[in-house]
């Protein structure tokens, strides 16, 4: 047990490197330390007087941290111990152990973006839009979205259990799966007529993303159409979405960022345009973050044609800051924008040609991918093809 003197000394220190802080940046000296007294007021109630004796220190410092950004009513500003802070670097490059899912934060309860494809989750028939309850037996109220990732995921064969409820259904239904090495492959690839090039885009996340696209642009430049389907896709690494952007947009803005000063940062093309040709994107709510940004640029651009369904509305930057005992914290440091400056931040970006996918044709879908018959088509991606047919005869006018 820490002894008063060590303790004292130890407030001290905190204080003056708290003060030296933020009178750097620009804060009033007197009313920060005003305030953040009633916290070490407290804290030194707990330390003394709390029934039990044996305080785990780091507990109540990571407890303090996460409260302070949970204030912040900000769920993508979060606290990441140094165990989930690796598997988030882990997953960065591709492969990791677990059930193959994409969640986030959804009217305040933790929920499925979208499940990925072949995966563990998506075999079982979870969907985008399920709210996650329980993971084993711990309800997720409250529950910090890296700690639901690291319950989540676990050792290859092992089983993890989760309480879903889905719009429609009267109770909740336990889904019990097993975790699997999941490798993220960024890029399916299909043909669906001779001269039309579809390219599923399934997440930002992996650092080979913009790779594999180019890849598969370059290989396909022969075809008269492009379609781009984000839908599911829960977004990941920015820059992905600056250089896949840049392949089509000659120069100008990809994104654009605002931040606490109102500073705005435009995020240019690198001129690099491997597509020239008609594109339409798919899209629709569990296309988030950077899918969302590279929908906004070719949009704004006037290089795709969006159809589907209105997206999640996810436009927050996040910076990933280590901490000195191998923690981290993910500050949103920044929001984002379109190139024409529109503010898509819990709105999302609609869909120029609306396709909603009726429930029973989803479900079908669903059962379609589930049983292996790819053969099955549905009404968002009928549409595009229309709508590319259509782009592609005008152009050769």
């Amino acid at each position: 047990m820490i002894n008063k003197r060590k303790f004292q000394v130890g407030i001290a220190i905190v204080m003056i490197s708290v003060t030296a802080f933020f009178i750097g940046k620009g804060v009033a000296q007197g009313e920060f330390e005003r305030k953040f007294e009633v916290y070490l007021q407290a804290l030194d109630l707990v330390r003394n007087d709390y029934v039990d004796k044996k305080v785990d220190s780091q507990k109540m410092v990571y407890g303090s941290i996460r409260g302070m950004l949970e204030s912040l009513d900000d769920p993508y500003t979060r606290f990441l111990e140094p165990q989930p802070y690796k598997e988030m670097k882990i997953r960065m490059t591709g492969q990791y152990f677990g059930i193959g899912i994409y969640i986030g934060m959804k009217d305040n309860q933790l929920a499925v973006i979208s499940p990925i494809d072949g995966t563990p989750a998506e075999k079982a028939g979870l969907r985008p839009g399920d709210k996650i309850i329980k993971i084993e037996e711990k309800e997720t109220k409250h529950m910090a979205l890296d700690e639901a990732v690291s319950m989540i995921r676990g050792p290859r064969g092992s089983k993890v259990k989760l309480a879903i409820w889905r719009k429609g259904w009267k109770e909740t239904k336990d889904y019990v799966l097993s975790r699997e090495k999941i490798v993220i492959k960024s890029v399916v690839v299909k043909n669906f007529e001779p001269n039309i090039i579809y390219i599923k885009l399934n997440t930002f996340e992996n650092m080979n993303a913009a790779r594999e696209f180019e890849k598969a642009l370059r290989e396909n430049r022969d075809a008269d159409g492009l379609i781009i389907d984000v839908r599911g896709n829960g977004g990941g690494l920015l820059q992905m979405a600056i250089e896949i952007g840049s392949m089509f947009v000659p120069n100008g803005t990809i994104v654009q960022t605002v931040d606490r000063e109102g500073k705005r940062e435009l995020l240019e093309s690198t001129g690099r345009v491997i597509w020239k040709k008609p594109v339409v994107m798919l899209i629709n709510e569990a296309s988030a973050s950077a899918s969302e940004i590279l929908a906004g640029a070719l949009r704004d651009h006037k290089v795709a044609t969006l159809v589907g369904e209105h997206t999640f509305g996810k436009a927050s930057v996040q910076n990933v800051r280590q901490l000195q005992d191998g923690s981290a914290l993910l500050l949103t440091i920044a929001k984002y924008q379109t190139p024409d400056g529109e503010d898509i931040n819990k709105k999302g970006i609609s869909a120029e040609v609306v396709v909603s996918l009726p429930t029973i044709e989803a479900e079908a879908a669903a059962e379609a991918e589930i049983n292996g018959k790819k053969s099955f088509i549905d009404a968002q991606l009928k549409k595009a093809i229309e709508v590319l047919k259509g782009k592609i005869a005008k152009a050769e006018e």
